[in-house]
């Protein structure tokens, strides 16, 4: 359970760091590959709007799996899966920031995800 909830933890900030990324914050370096050094453009800030939603409803999924919710075993496979995609494009990213900063907390949400998965 304490895991679930620092994982859910860490998916809300994640969250939150794509709503200063809509919101126009300059913090393009550390995500999309780095395209953006700065503010990204409103195209992709959109994207990031949705990508809190989702990051959202990822949190809210994993403190209802360890709670014992119907349905989100399937659920949380995916959100692994994602995750663990997620690092890799991190990983190999054009900027260094992204790879310093994004893939060590991808990786660790992956592993979570994982272990959460594998003991219940």
């Amino acid at each position: 359970m304490v895991l679930a909830v620092l994982s859910a933890v860490l998916l809300v900030a994640v969250a939150v760091f794509h709503l200063f990324l809509f919101l126009g914050f300059p913090l393009g370096a550390y995500s999309y590959g780095g395209r953006y050094e700065g503010a990204l453009p409103q195209d992709k800030r959109w994207l990031s709007l949705v990508s809190m939603m989702v990051l959202i409803l990822f949190a809210i999924v994993m403190i209802l799996h360890v709670r014992g919710a119907a349905y989100t075993t399937w659920v949380l496979w995916v959100i692994t899966i994602f995750m663990g995609l997620n690092t890799l494009g991190n990983l190999f990213s054009k900027s260094r920031k992204e790879r310093l900063v994004m893939t060590p907390l991808t990786a660790v949400l992956f592993v979570s995800c994982l272990v959460i998965l594998l003991s219940s």
